[in-house]
């Protein structure tokens, strides 16, 4: 009985099992995040399946268990990654390797979630949300296509990730050392200038306060515009980043604010719309 248990345990995990893992944790990796573990929980779900193949000795099981069940986090389009690499190592050494793949997992979970926030909440989102909604506010339908098929392109990537994990076992963990920090720089820096340039095409803000002394009018837009075009739209932004970088603000909290703000400034004639020059 003993030599087929271990036969068992030595059958490599099907493509099959790889792709129903990988759901697992796209669907339900988030869904008891908590501040203890934070995905622990959905890491622990989505591996079990292998678990349960892998480990016949039910000491062995509930201790691999345990560990994975401890504090996870990272970016969660790259979660899928590491959790591929985990089953190759796991796969090949068995519980011996428990060390190792909780040394893998802490490595990776904060260089991940480095890189997987810069390149797809920042750059990702912000290109493909930008375009489609400036096509949007155009009346083109097109712009909601565009959303549509980048999230769902974005979202069956993520599928794929653990099968690219698991083939390349550790050769991709030695591969990912030595260019993390570069291409998470890299990525920042995009992401930085992508933002910086979609400030005046997105934010359409100005004041119609206009300086009169002596029958002479002064636009005051004019002479922000003169000092630094779209100065008061940079401003705000600034502003905006400030105010996210407080304890007691998140993204709701500024967001109400500066809708009420701009609908006072509005009403108050200091700020407005910017009127678009008149063809000669």
């Amino acid at each position: 009985m003993n030599e087929k248990n271990e036969l068992i345990a030595e059958e490599k995990i099907t493509t099959k099992e790889l792709n129903r893992i990988s759901w697992r944790y796209i669907l339900a990796s988030q869904l008891n995040w908590n501040y203890e573990r934070m995905m622990g929980s959905g890491y622990l779900y989505a591996i079990m399946p292998f678990l349960k193949k892998k480990y016949k000795n039910q000491a062995e099981l509930k201790d691999m268990a345990k560990m994975h069940n401890q504090f996870f986090n990272t970016n969660a389009n790259f979660g899928n990654l590491i959790l591929g690499i985990d089953i190759a190592i796991e796969e090949k050494e068995g519980y011996k390797a428990k060390e190792t793949v909780t040394a893998l997992k802490t490595a990776l979970m904060g260089s991940l979630a480095g890189v997987g926030d810069s390149l797809f909440h920042v750059i990702w989102g912000t290109i493909f949300g930008s375009i489609a909604a400036t096509l949007a506010q155009q009346g083109s339908v097109v712009g909601c296509l565009i959303w549509l098929i980048a999230n769902i392109a974005l979202l069956f990537g993520r599928a794929w990730l653990l099968p690219l994990g698991y083939k390349q076992g550790t050769k991709l963990v030695t591969t990912l050392k030595d260019r993390l920090g570069a291409f998470t720089n890299a990525a920042t820096v995009l992401g930085i200038t992508v933002i910086g340039a979609l400030i005046p095409s997105v934010i359409k803000i100005a004041t119609p306060l206009v300086y009169s002394h002596n029958g002479v009018k002064l636009p005051l837009q004019t002479t922000l515009d003169s000092i630094l075009p779209t100065l008061i739209p940079v401003l705000l932004t600034v502003l905006v980043f400030w105010m996210l970088g407080k304890k007691k603000m998140n993204s709701t909290r500024v967001i109400w604010i500066v809708l009420i703000g701009t609908i006072v400034l509005s009403a108050l004639g200091i700020l407005g719309v910017p009127v678009p020059p008149v063809a000669k």
